[in-house]
């Protein structure tokens, strides 16, 4: 299919593909009503206005509470003092923002000449990705890390070191998987850049235990160590390896362990050849799938750290392969096994995420910069087959300098898509599953947010 080329014809295709994103947002995945916003602005609330214990807090109804470092509730302290309507569209607002950067950074210097249209075709995708939109309705922070992190990539590739490594600090503080690209900052020999980091993670960490002693303490001799508090490992949403290796029945930690170094030595490699190369946004996209991959939590919303991949593989000349799997991405198709994953089928289809993350950990291309100008004529020139795609909107949003350089660009492919076989049905289930909501929050229905859901057996 040919793409317009009158404004008019541009404006009826952009405003189908709206209408479709829009009957497909509304009537398949649902929303979260905002729950994990809901549990950082009661824990907040709680503790500045009611003398309360940051992990002591749960959502009413639920097993649920905060289970981020404490520097991540100093930071969201200025949430206690709004309403929870304003500190939703604060949340809206900075998580588009955050989005904006990274597409910015990912589109490399010649963002501009795309214009409306490519972009237009690009923000329908992304609405039709999983774990963006889950990320919005959850108004969860992932895009946040994920902009900060970036932003240390930009620095490096592009030879503006010199405040490299403080987002990815600010990020680790937050959060503790972002803490993987301090490693990628010391195999790629970045000393500098790694000891800011660091620094920037300790003194982040070390202002939270100066404001809440009690609850640092608790963090990180208790609470960091205990996975129950975030939710079960066998559940259908934790799309890491250890959520596969809990559904097949196996919780101990020596297999786990022996998997997660594997498949580091795996990084390792891969990663420090794409650094070699000078293509940081290989670097930074490999390091985000490996930390998705041996968290021993991953929902499926943390999986926006698989964007800087798929821009590879279309920078890379692979703009199939990365639409292909960009549509499974918005298919919700895991949630077909949330009853029962037991079985060959449920095998492979339950943990149908994880295969995609370890498939482009495994095979994603670095340093592969030419034919990036050939790859974006021929996507400008033609979009993906319709209104019944998963990312048929996206198209390539950059062109990526040669190894020396190693300025991050990136786009996204074109693909068949979103789910046939989900369209059986319209779903109860916010996260666009075909099957009925469970009682957590990574699953749950508009109960959650109303503080009634009731939590889940041990």
């Amino acid at each position: 299919m040919r793409t317009p080329t009158t404004d008019r014809g541009r404006v009826l295709l952009v405003l189908a593909l709206a209408a479709v994103v829009t009957v497909f947002t509304a009537t398949v995945p649902l929303l979260r009503d905002w729950f994990d916003l809901r549990v950082y602005y009661g824990t907040v609330h709680t503790w500045l206005h009611h003398g309360g214990r940051i992990y002591d807090y749960h959502v009413p109804g639920t097993t649920y509470g905060f289970t981020y470092p404490p520097f991540a509730a100093v930071s969201m302290a200025p949430m206690g003092y709004l309403g929870l309507g304003t500190a939703i569209t604060a949340a809206l607002v900075l998580n588009l923002t955050a989005l904006g950067v990274v597409l910015r950074i990912l589109a490399g210097p010649r963002w501009r000449r795309y214009g409306w249209f490519g972009w237009a075709l690009v923000a329908c995708g992304l609405a039709l990705f999983e774990p963006l939109r889950d990320t919005f309705s959850f108004g969860q922070v992932n895009l946040i890390l994920l902009a900060l992190v970036l932003g240390d990539g930009w620095l490096l590739s592009t030879g503006r070191g010199r405040w490299a490594g403080v987002g990815i600090g600010l990020a680790a503080a937050i959060k503790l998987t972002p803490a993987l690209f301090i490693a990628l900052l010391l195999l790629a020999r970045r000393w500098k850049a790694a000891a800011v980091a660091t620094a920037v993670a300790l003194a982040a960490t070390g202002l939270a235990f100066f404001v809440v002693p009690d609850a640092s303490r608790f963090y990180w001799t208790r609470a960091m160590w205990d996975t129950t508090r975030v939710g079960r490992l066998d559940y259908v949403s934790n799309q890491s390896l250890q959520g596969v290796l809990a559904r097949l029945g196996e919780t101990g930690r020596p297999l786990w362990a022996t998997v997660v170094v594997l498949v580091l030595a795996v990084w390792a490699v891969r990663a420090r050849r794409a650094v070699v190369l000078g293509d940081w946004t290989a670097a930074f996209a490999l390091t985000g799938l490996t930390a998705c991959l041996i968290s021993p939590i991953t929902w499926v919303h943390h999986l926006v750290w698989l964007l800087p991949a798929f821009a590879v593989l279309v920078r890379a000349g692979h703009p199939r392969i990365a639409g292909a799997l960009y549509a499974v991405m918005c298919t919700s198709v895991v949630w077909l096994w949330f009853d029962d994953s037991s079985g060959v089928d449920g095998f492979l289809g339950s943990n149908t995420y994880t295969w995609v993350t370890l498939g482009l950990l495994l095979w994603l291309p670095t340093g592969q910069t030419g034919g990036s100008r050939l790859i974006l004529s021929r996507i400008a020139a033609t979009i993906a087959p319709a209104p019944s795609t998963a990312a048929a909107t996206i198209t390539a949003v950059s062109a990526q300098p040669g190894p020396s350089s190693g300025t991050t660009a990136a786009a996204t492919g074109t693909a068949e898509g979103p789910g046939r076989g989900l369209a059986r049905k319209a779903s109860s289930d916010p996260t666009g599953s075909t099957r009925p909501a469970a009682a957590k929050p990574q699953s749950s229905s508009s109960r959650a947010s109303s503080y009634t859901v009731k939590p889940p057996p041990a």
